[in-house]
């Protein structure tokens, strides 16, 4: 009687488990509620590079906010490499215990500026001159219409702004996305 309850209750943990991987799999930005759901999402193979995630690969993570994704994306476009939960928790401005669960599904590698891995992202919206032509194959010439242009028109709300704005081809564009991140 009692093993048979064991069975029962295992069974029902088994299905929830199973239907967890399955709604889990099938989003591939499902926003993780539980410590429960982050081993499973690690089971399944999801990965978090600590160091190149967008804001919408953070907000995957349980308890944190819009303004700290954005946060640490920000900082990592800025050349600062995350390489321990520590240093990420130093980041939140909170304690370790607190994003210990996360650990799971977090990857920190390290990229180097020069780095094929990883190109340093520029943000159109506030680059110089000098960043803009350190970008592979972006001119002196477009890079001073980059400028020009966000003078004029304002800021660029994302690659398709600007390829507009700009009349670039959908190539170079594509190119350009490699690396460009746009944020106000």
């Amino acid at each position: 009687m009692v093993l048979s309850r064991w069975f029962a209750s295992a069974n029902k943990i088994n299905i929830h488990k199973n239907a967890l991987a399955s709604k889990i799999k099938q989003d591939p930005y499902y926003r993780f509620q539980s410590d429960l759901e982050i081993e499973i999402g690690a089971q399944l193979g999801i990965k978090i590079d600590v160091n190149i995630a967008s804001v919408d690969d953070w907000l995957r993570l349980p308890g944190i906010s819009i303004t700290q994704a954005r946060s640490l994306v920000e900082i990592t476009n800025s050349g600062i490499n995350f390489l321990c939960l520590e240093d990420l928790a130093a980041a939140l401005g909170v304690s370790v215990l607190k994003i210990q669960s996360w650990q799971p599904i977090l990857y920190f590698a390290y990229y180097a500026d020069d780095s094929f891995h990883a190109p340093a992202k520029v943000n159109p919206n506030n680059a110089t001159l000098n960043q803009l032509i350190k970008i592979p194959n972006l001119s002196q010439d477009i890079a001073q219409q980059i400028l020009i242009d966000r003078e004029s028109n304002g800021k660029y709300r994302h690659i398709a702004d600007l390829q507009k704005r700009l009349n670039l081809t959908p190539d170079f564009a594509y190119h350009l996305m490699n690396y460009f991140q746009f944020s106000n």
